[in-house]
């Protein structure tokens, strides 16, 4: 990729327009922060809005009305509860934002279980900038530089002397409370670009940065907001370089700025301008060695596929052949669950025929990916076809078609082969004598997999085959091979939720009443919970199973056949105190 090919992608010049946007209100707003020294509220006020985007996704309303109202409720509780003592700002902000967050929490654990998909504001996403966000951006701005004009002398004299001000007849505390409301907004505007957590990177390190240098209030503030342009183009062009989330980029690339113009200040003044002018640059220019470079190669006469799970990816691999050039998003040992799209996938399936999705919510994502590459590959839903509705399967808030994790049954596996070879087929008619041969070739070990892991289980008594794993991710493998499922740790076929302290006490003495004798914790999510829960329990917490991803190379999960092998392996280890094991030949 060249230097300047970045800027030719749709979404990257969507994100400029978004920085552009949002740059005055950044940088008017931000200089206000710095002078009256409330960086620590700008912060919390974005965290904060937390409890509003998992209302917002959990109920199905704008998630920026749910965000905004959230960090309007906190400048409003802020300015209300510092109405009469300004150097309360920080404690007060801290008590408002640690009742948000435990808001957050119970919203997303309790009331709606599945955990909201709510990482993309929290950390944002050039993926998901449209034209809304870009007006709502240009909106806010044209918010600010108004009330910067009608009110900046009342917020300089409040800033530097309240005591006199007041003498003076300011005593209404709604300039004040205007104003941190103002910086709520901001955050708000700023969530699509660079999330709510990351907000301090455009609203309060450019003003810091620059106040090095300037004097001068409206100096400062155009400096800012000139900062603010640069640092966001500079970081959208470098996420795309390194393939990075483009958030985090443009947080780095800001602090690195604020760390050369600091720098430049110890060297001496007359290296202070050079400094500012080059800092952003530099600091993209450093790590611009790091890129990602070209895509999946491939010769060009291959069928280019994108696939986005580890276990739909060794599929195709299997029934493709060396006739397809496939794609993978998701890499071994990464959550699909919580995976957050980089601009290196939306190169990737900009030149693809075809899309091979798991389906059900497992891989939502994977739609802002198509729509903003630009091609029109045929989507291919292959869990629609190759899971059913697993008897007695609850209804609920995350109830939907069919439990997501559907590869863990071998039957649905040799579905989705079926449905692969189809989509290779209708794709690149002239492959099919090749397509058909390796699906036949796979479907036999698949049928060899099944009865393998049939046999292995029946050498368990069933009254032994109890199962708790870290979520809720085995009921086809359970439901297959007749394993009774006791419980998750958390509670959901989502990684996202949490476990309350109440699901943890439950399924503790669920897991003695059923004299469960391992916990298996899973290979892509952190153990710790499921290692104390059976250290309490007397339970053992040795033997790890591959859920929602397949292992990386060399590991005993690196493909789809050995994964489920390995997970029988595993489960007959727990269930026997490692007196048996499961090994299928030929795999």
């Amino acid at each position: 990729m060249q230097m300047l090919d970045p800027f030719q992608l749709i979404f990257v010049q969507r994100g400029i327009l978004e920085i552009a946007a949002l740059a005055i209100a950044a940088g008017l707003i931000g200089t206000w922060i710095v002078l009256r020294g409330v960086a620590f509220y700008a912060h919390a006020v974005g965290t904060a809005s937390f409890p509003g985007l998992v209302l917002a996704e959990g109920v199905g309303f704008s998630a920026h009305l749910g965000a905004g109202g959230t960090a309007l409720a906190v400048a409003g509780s802020v300015g209300w509860l510092a109405r009469r003592d300004r150097e309360r700002y920080d404690s007060v902000t801290a008590l408002v934002l640690v009742g948000a967050l435990a808001l957050g929490v119970i919203l997303a654990s309790d009331v709606f279980h599945s955990g909201a998909n709510v990482e993309t504001l929290l950390f944002g996403s050039v993926l998901v900038i449209g034209a809304g966000d870009i007006w709502f951006a240009a909106a806010v701005s044209g918010i600010v530089l108004v009330a910067s004009l009608l009110l900046e002398q009342r917020w300089l004299v409040t800033g530097f002397d309240p005591a006199a001000a007041r003498a003076l007849g300011a005593r209404s505390a709604l300039p004040d409370v205007l104003l941190l409301g103002l910086i709520a907004l901001v955050a708000v505007a700023s969530l699509s670009a660079i999330g709510a957590l990351l907000a301090t990177a455009l609203l309060v390190v450019p003003a810091a940065t620059t106040r090095l240098v300037c004097s001068r209030l409206r100096s400062w503030q155009i400096a800012t907001v000139a900062l603010v342009m640069a640092e966001g183009v500079a970081g959208l062009w470098l996420a795309v370089e390194t393939n990075a989330p483009p958030g985090a980029t443009i947080a780095v690339i800001s602090a690195g700025a604020f760390a050369l113009v600091a720098a430049g200040r110890i060297v001496g003044r007359r290296w202070r301008p050079a400094a500012l002018a080059l800092a952003a640059l530099l600091v993209g220019a450093g790590a611009a060695g790091c890129g990602s470079g070209a895509g999946a190669g491939g010769s060009s006469h291959e069928l280019k596929v994108v696939a986005t799970t580890t276990q739909l990816g060794d599929l195709v691999r299997n029934v493709g052949g060396h006739r397809v050039a496939v794609t993978q998003i998701l890499r071994p040992n990464t959550d699909p669950h919580e995976y957050e799209p980089r601009p290196r996938d939306v190169l990737d399936t900009a030149g693809a025929k075809l899309v091979f999705e798991s389906g059900d919510n497992l891989d939502t994502w994977m739609a802002k990916v198509v729509s903003q590459s630009g091609g029109v590959p045929t989507i291919v839903d292959v869990g629609r076809v190759a899971a059913v509705r697993l008897p007695g399967e609850a209804s609920g808030p995350e109830a939907s078609a069919f439990d997501p994790h559907w590869w863990h049954d071998p039957v649905n596996a040799e579905r989705a082969t079926t449905a692969i070879r189809d989509a290779l087929v209708r794709a690149d008619p002239a492959g099919r004598a090749a397509y058909d041969r390796r699906a036949r070739a796979y479907l036999a070990k698949l049928r060899a997999l099944n009865r393998g892991l049939h046999a292995c289980f029946a050498r368990v008594p069933r009254a032994q085959r109890k199962l708790v794993t870290d979520h809720d991710a085995f009921n086809y493998f359970a439901h297959r091979y007749g394993i009774k499922v006791v419980g998750a740790v958390i509670p959901s076929q989502t990684t996202q939720a949490q476990a309350s302290a109440g699901d943890v006490a439950q399924l503790s003495a669920l897991i003695e009443r059923e004299h469960v004798k391992a916990v298996f914790p899973e290979s892509s999510i952190n153990p710790k919970l499921a290692r104390a829960l059976a250290e309490q329990t007397g339970a053992s917490a040795s033997y790890t199973l591959y859920g929602d991803t397949l292992g990386p190379a060399g590991s005993s999960g690196a493909t789809y056949l050995t994964m489920e092998q390995a997970n029988a392996d595993e489960m007959l280890r727990g269930f026997t105190a490692g007196k048996d094991g499961c090994r299928v030949p030929g795999l």
